[in-house]
């Protein structure tokens, strides 16, 4: 049986500024080729000017985001609240997913101020990357690194422990 390559999306609000950022992103998705078709999805997020309509501007980016979301995805939020894997356990979810034949898997990184309730409603998956706060572009970088060494830990190929 011939397998068609796993595609995953990232969606993220906001752009990547920084060179550096951008050059660990271009190399990162370069390396994943031979494994998946990665794509990212940026789009701008919406200015806050009033903290008291803060959930009311994540639920509008919600929508931006969702409307990129096919109902067959399967959708994996970053989130403070959600389950923390080790390198080895989001290995072993990538591979699972495949192997119950999911074509397109979509992660979700939210906006500084977080995720609206109607994404965190659709995700089947909540993780969080660790119990430290981090730049929304440096997640995006290390998102990619860890699909990188997962898809190594599945194929039993060597790489930096």
């Amino acid at each position: 049986m011939i397998r068609l390559k796993l595609k995953i999306k990232i969606i993220a609000l906001g752009k990547i500024k920084e060179k550096f950022l951008k050059d660990g992103m271009d190399e990162f998705l370069k390396r994943l080729t031979p494994y998946a078709t990665v794509s990212v999805l940026e789009l701008s997020p919406l200015e806050i000017k009033d903290e008291n309509l803060t959930e009311k501007i994540l639920i509008e980016e919600g929508e931006k985001i969702l409307s990129n979301i096919k109902p067959l995805d399967y959708v994996i939020t970053l989130e403070i609240e959600g389950k923390q894997l080790s390198s080895e356990e989001f290995a072993n979810k990538l591979e699972t997913l495949t192997n119950d034949g999911m074509q397109e898997i979509v992660f979700v990184i939210g906006s500084s101020c977080g995720i609206g309730k109607n994404v965190k409603a659709r995700a089947d998956f909540k993780m969080s990357m660790s119990k430290m706060t981090f730049l929304h572009q440096f997640a995006r970088l290390i998102l990619v690194e860890q699909i990188y060494r997962a898809f190594k830990i599945i194929k039993g190929e060597t790489y930096h422990k």
